[in-house]
């Protein structure tokens, strides 16, 4: 059986990625500072602020001491928008920790296991705002940091057996951090959807799809790779 690690699986996209990695026979462990809506079975909810590095490491040792870890999907993320004038030294600090140090710190926990094992699956979602979107310097600069670590660690693992890919997704509805932003229901959220190319929105569904695909034993072949899972969005331009 294989075992992963989704952070972010109490809600939305992760939780999402949670029942079909459950429901193709996957041991799971989400990471969440918030209650699971999932429980029983192969599933294990761990409660964690994934901001806070000694708890993050802490979470870590405890999983890989009780099993070996295959596959690590990190979806948790915070936006904290604000123009650059507003932008502060704490919103910089904590998003490089959730989106940079915290799958550092996990990866390094499960890499002994998968270099044994020859074999691993690291996906980090990242997002299209990578490309840059107003408002979100230190939620773009730090998703845009997460695609150069996975280029990165590609490149370090590839001999391993351990492959490791980005999937940017572009405005997915249904979840908190989406409709923190934009109010679900509004004219906002529906001339957002007009705006993308493929004249809707995104769904926690589109997302958990390409990270299956990523996360498959078939998918050996690419690695250091960002899939935008985006409607179209980061091939023009986009307004939130």
């Amino acid at each position: 059986m294989h075992a992963a690690i989704v952070t972010g699986g109490s809600s939305g996209i992760g939780a999402e990625i949670c029942r079909r990695m459950l429901a193709a026979g996957f041991r799971v462990f989400s990471l969440d500072r918030a209650p699971c809506e999932i429980s029983g079975g192969a599933f294990t909810a761990i409660t964690v602020d994934l901001t806070d590095a000694t708890a993050t490491a802490a979470a870590a040792a405890r999983i890989v001491a009780e099993t070996p870890i295959s596959h690590i999907v990190h979806n948790a993320g915070i936006i904290r928008p604000a123009p650059l004038a507003d932008v502060t030294g704490e919103d910089l600090h904590t998003l490089t920790q959730l989106h940079l140090g915290a799958p550092t710190l996990l990866v390094q926990a499960a890499l002994p296991a998968m270099r044994t094992a020859r074999f691993g699956r690291i996906v980090l979602l990242s997002s299209r705002a990578a490309l840059g979107l107003q408002t979100r310097s230190a939620y773009s600069a730090t998703k845009a940091g997460m695609i150069a670590l996975a280029r990165t660690w590609a490149l370090e693992l590839a001999a391993d057996g351990i492959t490791v890919n980005c999937i940017a997704p572009g405005p997915i509805a249904g979840t908190t951090m989406f409709h923190d932003v934009v109010p679900e229901g509004s004219e906002r959220q529906a001339a957002l959807a007009r705006s993308i190319p493929v004249q809707r929105l995104g769904t926690p569904d589109d997302v958990a799809h390409a990270a299956m695909f990523l996360a498959d034993a078939a998918s050996g072949f690419i690695t250091g790779q960002t899939l935008f899972v985006c409607g179209g969005s980061s091939v023009g331009s986009l307004t939130i």
